[in-house]
């Protein structure tokens, strides 16, 4: 998408809406029949019939499916009760048989897959997409992309050198209020982004809780040891295996499964790959219940040029699961004012008036109001988000771009960067002390050594 092109892309979104997203784009069915591979039916296979996957992915990708001529064909899970869930439901949604498989080498062996849509658990993202690419498929992939470096490096070399289509799950990358707020920073007009506060708060007892699934799952019925993939090696836990949110390192909780969102933005907006340090502390407070991952905490990251200490500005996230209503805050500053993508409004707020710049004999610089609202497709924030506009939008964006191969609008190195933030936090947070970047290595510090888990 060209940077200047909101109008063209709300438009275009609005229209997608509608079923007639290639008329507006200008292709007739004939035209649109010259792009390479238009004519043939795209099969994708699911990795990990999860939540998210029925909730939220499933319904978006159903949207678009008839279409732009895609299939599912197959799903591959390790629990036999949710493979074989997850066959009987796409096979009654599709209208057609669905191969089950018990793992991903059965469904890479059936050698009729295009493409794949990996929702899997938090730690196994990056090494089911490089599964994925390996075997010749294109992917959706939901966030967070990696929890460790390892992981993180590892997948996006494999990504680059097979040059297929990877769609990292970070929808805010096809709103088009978030397009209108990038294209307003970019412009200059914002001014330098001096401090981003981001939040995301509920109040829920059994979010990433899953007692009756956990009650349901026996050893024998599912591959625990595939389940672990390179973590180190415990005994079989049902707990870990399906509330894997709560446990560390099968995932960072709210820094993976929240902060990636919002970080992501920043590192966007501001077009810097990463934070030059962060620093965490939370805690248990709240849900006493056996989990790992903190459920209350506070991160704070510098940002800036690597070459020049003296410019930057400062990102603080906040997320608690005992208060809150779930509406996630993304508010940028600058000396003019602030960006408010809850509002969807760009004010003057907070900005230098007349009266202190004339004072210190400066010229103020307060921001012209803005509502970008027209443009704003409502961040949904809870995992079963029934097929939000968002999410949709950003799934159609992978499917298009599968059909012409151009880059989606969330691409590897977009989940590599958001990555590198989230283990970043989780080493600050693990270790008690400032967590640094090693640019050379590719490997996040804590002190002198890598963090590693």
């Amino acid at each position: 998408m060209k940077k200047n092109s909101r109008r063209d892309f709300i438009k275009k979104t609005a229209v997608a809406a509608t079923g007639t997203y290639l008329g507006a784009l200008g292709f007739s069915p004939k035209s649109y029949g010259n792009i390479i591979g238009a004519n043939d039916r795209v099969r994708v296979g699911v990795v990990g019939y999860s939540d998210r996957f029925v909730g939220s992915l499933l319904p978006c990708f159903l949207n678009h499916h008839k279409e732009l001529n895609f299939d599912m064909v197959a799903v591959s899970d390790i629990w036999k009760l949710r493979r074989e869930e997850g066959q009987a439901n796409l096979k009654q949604k599709l209208g057609h048989d669905i191969k089950a498989c018990r793992n991903n080498d059965e469904l890479y062996a059936t050698k009729d897959i295009d493409a794949v849509i990996i929702s899997t658990a938090d730690f196994q993202h990056a090494l089911h997409t490089i599964e994925a690419v390996k075997a010749g498929c294109d992917t959706y992939t939901e966030k967070p992309f990696a929890e460790t470096m390892e992981d993180n490096r590892a997948a996006l070399k494999a990504v680059r050198e097979s040059k297929k289509i990877v769609q990292i799950g970070s929808q805010r990358r096809s709103g088009a209020n978030y397009h209108a707020a990038y294209d307003f920073i970019q412009s200059g007009k914002f001014g330098p982004i001096t401090m981003v506060e981001l939040s995301w708060n509920v109040n829920q007892p059994g979010r990433w809780r899953r007692p009756g699934a956990v009650e349901k799952m026996k050893e024998a019925d599912t591959d625990w040891r595939r389940f672990l993939l390179n973590r180190p090696f415990e005994a079989f836990d049902a707990r870990k295996h399906l509330e894997f949110r709560l446990f560390w390192p099968y995932s960072s909780g709210m820094p993976g499964q929240w902060m990636s969102h919002q970080i992501d933005t920043v590192h966007w907006f501001s077009k810097l790959q990463h934070p030059r340090s962060v620093v965490a502390n939370g805690g248990i407070y709240a849900w006493k219940d056996g989990r790992k991952n903190w459920d209350t905490m506070t991160a704070v990251f510098d940002y800036g040029p690597l070459n020049d200490m003296t410019s930057g500005f400062q990102v603080m996230f906040t997320s608690r699961m005992h208060n809150g209503k779930e509406n996630p805050a993304e508010i940028y500053y600058s000396n003019g004012g602030e960006l408010n993508l809850n509002t969807n409004k760009i004010t003057s707020n907070g900005g230098l008036d007349e009266r202190h710049a004339k004072a210190m004999n400066m010229q103020a610089n307060l921001l012209p109001t803005m509502d970008i609202s027209a443009a704003a497709e409502k961040v949904v924030a809870s995992a079963n988000t029934g097929g939000d506009s968002l999410t949709s939008s950003h799934m159609r964006n992978w499917m298009e771009c599968v059909r012409s191969r151009k880059e989606p609008n969330a691409p590897i190195e977009a989940g590599y960067s958001h990555s590198i933030a989230s283990i970043m936090t989780t080493a600050a947070a693990r270790s008690g002390t400032k967590a640094t970047f090693d640019e050379q290595k590719q490997e996040v510090m804590v002190g002198k050594e890598a963090f590693k888990y």
